[in-house]
Formats: structure tokens, C-alpha cells, sequence
């Protein structure tokens, strides 16, 4: 990175699992974290953003964290940059901030490093990060991903598009993914397994026909993780309640929560955050759609931009 570069990155929010795809589907939206990063004298971070109050202002931001494993992982050193950020993405609230944040460390380092990554690597940097690939892949590739990921390897299939619309009626309170995951059960009896699979496989095969009346259907009979949760999210059954007699086609917890998204036609969207949001008057509802693109990065010179 020379000295009068600037360097954007801007990575999309996600949703994960979509009902029963537990832990291995994940979908980009259009909501998004901007990192612009120059040259410093040092490492700092700050932003204007009301999602981002209090975030680490020094070398224990998340992005500087992962970027530096990154670099140590080649055993290189990363050039000290000042970072500005800006994000429209809530905060521990389902919509993929944390997932975003790495893939902006990795994206970083990438840069500074010229490492030129496959994309596939930085989806396994990103998933042995996270822990599981949903958030971070969809924030990679845009659109709509399947993955797995254990400790040898992260297979994830990319390049759906799913053609829908979506309205997440966000609570004001935050539900953190450890406290969400501890009321999950530590196993499954085999029969309940098998039943519970059988709906995320007809899920997954309702995405990539884009048979989105069929995956609602899938969404209301997960068996993995939403009725362990719905106790801490009472909005996920008056969301569901409300929308039985709207033109919707299912609704699912965002990831860990509490955001509910509400899946529904395109050209619906409008009419059915109206609706919610008459009914929801302590949340914020919002029209969102599948962002495509992925995480994008650019380079200007500081004259440029002046």
C-alpha cells in the first residue's frame, strides 16, 4: 500500500439458516459495513455510525484482529492504517455484523499484503474464524450459499439468486449467538434427526429451484434451533401469527435472532413492512433485499478523493 492509496471495502449483511438450514445456508442482504483504510502512523478506528458506538478504536477492533492472523499466517507484518468505518448493519442482532467484520479483516489484509487470495480461501479463513460458513460466505459471494465446514475442510456452493424480497422486523434488544446457542439441546434423538434433515433437504432443493412457497413451508417446520429459541424472541410468533392471511411465503429467525425476517414476492415488500411495522411499534421494520455482489473492494489515491 503506498502512501497516498485508499483502500474501500464494503461487505453486505446476512441472514443465516432460513428455518431448518441450520449452521449451512446463508443469504447476503443489502445492508453493509464500509471500511476505508490509508495510511497511519498507527493503527485506529472510528466511526460516526450509530451501529458501531464503542466499537474498539486500536489493534483489538475484530478487523485488525483478523487481518493480523491473516498476515501471521504468511508471516508478514501489516502496514499500520487509519481506518474510517460506516455500517447500516445491526449489531448482535442476526443480520451477519460479526461475519462482516472478518470478511472485512481478510479483505484488509489481503490488500495490504497483496496476498491476491483465492476466494475459496478466504472463505475458509473466514469459516475457521466463525466457526461455520453461512454468514461469512454469503458476506464473500453475495446471493444465496449452502456450506459445510469442519476442522480439514469448507465446501460451499455459491451463485444463487434467490428472486424474493424480504421484511425484518428488527426488536431494540440484542440476543448474543452464545446465549441463543445455549438453549439448543446437545442431541438429537435419531428419529427426531432424521425428520428434522428431511426438512432442511427439501429447503435446500426449494432454494435452488427458487421454489420459495415451498421453502416457507420448510421455514415453520424447522426442528434444529427455532423452537428452542423462540422463547427468547416473542416476536417470531406474532410475526407469524400476523402473516397467515398475508401474501407472504415463510418467516424465519435471522440467525441467532432476534430479527425476524419475513420472506415474501417481490413487489410485496412495501405493503407487508407497512403492515408489520403498524404492528410492531417498538422495532424497527425494514425492506430489505438478496444483495448479489458480494464483498466488493476498490483503490483511489488520497488525491482523488480530496
Amino acid at each position: 500500500m503506498s502512501r497516498d492509496q485508499v483502500i474501500t471495502i464494503t461487505v453486505p449483511g446476512s441472514t443465516a439458516n432460513l428455518g431448518p438450514g441450520f449452521d449451512s445456508v446463508g443469504m447476503a442482504v443489502n445492508r453493509y459495513l464500509t471500511l476505508t483504510a490509508s495510511p497511519g502512523e498507527h493503527w485506529s478506528f472510528h466511526s460516526n455510525s450509530s451501529f458501531l458506538k464503542g466499537l474498539p478504536e486500536g489493534e483489538d477492533n475484530l478487523i485488525f484482529r483478523v487481518a493480523s492472523q491473516v498476515a501471521e499466517g504468511v508471516k508478514r507484518k501489516l502496514p499500520p492504517c487509519q481506518v474510517e468505518l460506516t455500517s447500516d448493519i445491526p449489531m448482535a442482532r442476526g443480520l451477519g455484523s460479526s461475519a462482516a467484520a472478518i470478511v472485512a479483516g481478510i479483505e484488509l489484509a489481503d490488500e495490504l499484503l497483496a496476498l491476491n487470495l483465492p476466494t475459496r480461501d478466504k472463505v475458509r479463513i473466514a469459516s475457521c474464524y466463525e466457526g461455520h460458513p453461512d454468514n461469512v460466505a454469503a458476506s464473500i459471494y453475495g446471493g444465496l450459499v449452502i456450506g459445510t465446514h469442519n476442522d480439514k475442510q469448507t465446501d460451499v456452493l455459491s451463485g444463487i439468486y434467490p428472486d424474493v424480497e424480504i421484511v425484518a422486523v428488527i426488536p431494540e434488544y440484542e440476543v448474543k449467538t452464545s446465549s441463543s446457542r445455549s438453549r439448543l439441546p446437545d442431541n438429537l434423538p435419531f428419529g427426531d434427526a432424521v425428520k428434522a434433515s428431511s426438512v432442511s433437504n427439501v429447503l435446500v432443493a426449494a432454494l435452488m429451484q427458487n421454489r420459495w412457497d415451498v421453502a416457507g413451508k420448510m421455514m415453520q417446520q424447522d426442528l434444529f434451533h427455532q423452537p428452542y429459541r423462540s422463547a427468547l424472541v416473542p416476536e417470531l410468533e406474532k410475526v407469524v401469527t400476523l402473516t397467515a392471511s398475508m401474501n407472504v411465503y415463510g418467516v424465519a429467525l435471522s440467525g441467532a435472532g432476534p430479527i425476524v425476517m419475513v420472506y415474501v414476492p417481490k413487489g410485496s415488500g412495501g405493503f407487508v413492512r407497512r403492515k408489520l411495522a403498524s404492528s410492531f411499534r417498538d422495532c424497527d421494520v425494514q425492506h430489505l433485499k438478496p444483495d448479489r455482489e458480494g464483498a466488493q473492494v476498490k483503490k483511489s489515491s488520497i488525491k482523488a478523493i480530496m
